[in-house]
């Protein structure tokens, strides 16, 4: 009925709080890489890109919430949108339905954006670490 309303709210803090992060981040650390072939650089990948990440999956998730919604015609182009918000008793069922499955949704999206921001911590960290003693291996 409504469940996606409570990622999509999720969705617009967190786009907020990217655009604000992203204005007040200073220039990334980086360190060059060399190879035989070529030379690159490893950076830091800053915590507004990576809230960007958390933005775009809530986004992602709740517009094709939506659209299973309108399909299903529980969300139509005219007021009340939400075709449980008419009546009292179906408003109060659709008030449930974002506190429990919405909530849980939110809490899932972000739980594996947890996982994907330790994961890609321990990567850069094994980069630098490989990094370092590469460096120390060509002094």
């Amino acid at each position: 009925m409504a469940c996606f309303l409570v990622p999509t709210a999720e969705a617009v803090v967190t786009t907020v709080a990217s655009k604000a992060a992203r204005s007040k981040e200073q220039k990334t650390e980086s360190a060059p890489v060399h190879n035989e072939e070529e030379t690159c650089e490893i950076a830091k990948i800053p915590f507004s890109r990576k809230l960007k990440w958390l933005s775009n999956m809530l986004w992602g998730g709740s517009g094709l919430l939506a659209f299973e919604h309108i399909w299903h015609g529980e969300l139509v182009p005219w007021f009340p949108f939400l075709t449980n918000a008419a009546n009292p008793q179906d408003a109060m069922e659709m008030l449930h339905e974002m506190a429990v499955t919405g909530s849980t949704m939110a809490l899932l999206v972000t739980t594996v954006w947890c996982g994907m921001i330790l994961i890609t911590g321990h990567m850069q960290k094994k980069a630098w670490k490989d990094i370092s003693e590469k460096a120390k291996e060509d002094a």
